[in-house]
């Protein structure tokens, strides 16, 4: 039976992650803009990078191995290469493991980037949203 979602905060506090129950800072809590960019800014690099070595660097291909990165990460480790490197880990909304269909459909929104840059009031990314997911601080 699916739980309900968190309520707000008592006190009427209102942080990034408060709506879905989630601390204000620290160890659980949802990850920055500032950080999110820095991940995919390191998984791109890698990306390119590996294509760049083994396959040539067609651009197409880049794009392919970036979002095979982040398919394969979240659902085995929970987290790409560079939210791993970078403290993060992506959940279920209720904080259970993500997934590997949960995986592959946000690694798919996030190769379409429109998905991924527009946020809710939580400050969570559409692909996120659609998929059932959450990116946290470890």
């Amino acid at each position: 039976m699916p739980s309900s979602p968190p309520l707000p905060p008592a006190d009427g506090a209102d942080w990034p992650g408060s709506g879905l129950g989630l601390p204000k800072a620290g160890t659980r809590s949802l990850a920055r803009v500032g950080r999110r960019v820095a991940g995919v800014v390191v998984d791109w690099l890698l990306a390119l990078l590996v294509t760049e070595a083994l396959l040539g660097g067609d651009p197409w291909v880049v794009l392919l191995v970036f979002g095979v990165l982040h398919a394969v990460g979240v659902a085995t480790l929970g987290g790409s290469p560079g939210h791993l490197l970078l403290g993060m880990r992506v959940v279920r909304a209720d904080l259970g493991w993500a997934g590997p269909l949960r995986a592959l459909g946000r690694a798919v929104l996030l190769c379409l980037v429109v998905p991924a840059v527009i946020w809710d009031t939580d400050s969570r990314g559409l692909h996120d949203r659609l998929v059932g997911t959450v990116l946290l601080r470890r």
